[in-house]
């Protein structure tokens, strides 16, 4: 296996990684922000205000984007797996 093909697979796998996380991250950086500027407000300092809310949110964006985020998986796994004979003739 070359360097180059081995860099190929780790920026694929990166960029995989950013579309994946990216939604999670999101929705996550906004509902925390909303939460913060809620508590500000009220002078509420619960901790469970700050989780549960987050949790809600999370579960949402898995059940909205798990069937994308699956396809996304199982492509990058088939594309690494029909790649392995050219890396194997390529070694």
């Amino acid at each position: 296996m070359s360097e180059g093909a081995l860099l190929a697979i780790v920026g694929q796998a990166l960029l995989l990684l950013v579309k994946v996380a990216g939604p999670f991250l999101a929705v996550s950086l906004v509902v925390g922000l909303l939460v913060s500027i809620f508590q500000s407000l009220t002078q509420i300092q619960d901790y469970t205000l700050t989780f549960a809310p987050k949790a809600l949110a999370l579960a949402l964006v898995m059940v909205v984007a798990g069937h994308w985020i699956i396809a996304q998986l199982v492509s990058y796994t088939d594309t690494l797996y029909l790649g392995i004979p050219k890396l194997i003739a390529g070694a």
